[in-house]
């Protein structure tokens, strides 16, 4: 049989029994989003109102979007898409995490040039890069809805123990790999530090230490006596979040969240338009979000 016919006779087949984002990858191909000519001047930067008219991204096409695929962009493209999306439903439950980071002026990562003065924190780090660190430590999110909070997994304890010592540190089962807890923050909408049109879902460590199981150790690097953090996510697709994170209201780092049971019960509903949207999804007309 012809390899290429044999290939299509199978593809129904493939995807209707995987439900996987690399099978559907495969066949549904790259995403066909458009973004705006931008320069490096802000004054050179598009506006997100036009943007979002001039560039309309239909819904078959976000639908095609992946973690592997936003990692691809670059950091003008990862704003643009930012402001083309809406916050979507808060999240339930345990995501998967990767870290996406971007170049600042000096040609270091951004995150690092902020942390240069921290001298403590890079001592207990002994030196390694920002980079490895956030993907060893770093596993991903879990969300509490229904109480407003969020914690970090931690799969990786060693190069913390230094910092936080011995002792209990609740722990969840993701994927039959134990994860602990740390770094609580709260959880609700509000608005957006680089798109004030709309609101986004925001994930605040400032008054972490108010949040039943705090521990001072590591838990206040993140909040208002440590590094300031403030993060604030919106839905690409169902189960997939784009976030962006700050120190002190200056932008560090991209990161993506993502959990494929949510991308899989939530597709169809999606593709036809119906998402639930638990933040101020602001006045101007989703253009981009009409259906394709």
């Amino acid at each position: 049989m012809n390899k290429k016919y044999f290939i299509i006779l199978i593809a129904p087949l493939l995807l209707s029994f995987s439900g996987c984002d690399k099978i559907k990858a495969m066949f549904a191909g790259k995403p066909q989003i458009a973004f705006a000519p931008a320069g490096e001047g802000y004054a050179d930067k598009p506006d997100f109102a036009q943007l979002e008219y001039q560039y309309p991204i239909a819904l078959k096409e976000l639908d095609k979007v992946t973690p592997a695929y936003l990692s691809t962009l670059t950091q003008e493209q990862l704003d643009q898409l930012y402001a083309r999306l809406t916050a979507g439903p808060i999240p339930n439950g345990p995501f998967d995490g990767s870290v996406v980071f971007s170049k600042g002026s000096s040609g270091k990562l951004r995150a690092a040039e902020i942390l240069g003065g921290l001298k403590g924190l890079a001592a207990q780090f002994k030196g390694k890069k920002l980079e490895i660190a956030a993907e060893t430590l770093w596993k991903g999110k879990v969300f509490y809805r229904d109480q407003h909070i969020l914690r970090n997994r931690i799969e990786d304890l060693a190069a913390l123990r230094p910092i936080i010592g011995q002792g209990d540190i609740p722990k969840i089962d993701v994927d039959s790999k134990d994860a602990w807890l740390l770094f609580p923050a709260k959880l609700y909408c509000g608005q957006s530090l680089i798109d004030s049109r709309r609101e986004s879902i925001i994930i605040d460590y400032a008054f972490t230490d108010e949040i039943p199981g705090y521990r001072e150790l590591p838990d206040f690097l993140a909040g208002r006596k440590g590094l300031k953090v403030r993060d604030e996510i919106r839905m690409v697709r169902p189960g997939l979040y784009l976030g962006r994170a700050y120190m002190d209201h200056v932008f560090v780092l991209n990161f993506i969240l993502y959990n494929k049971q949510l991308a899989d019960q939530g597709e169809s509903d999606f593709l036809a338009g119906k998402t639930h949207e638990e933040c101020w999804p602001g006045t101007q007309k989703r253009v981009n979000m009409a259906a394709g």
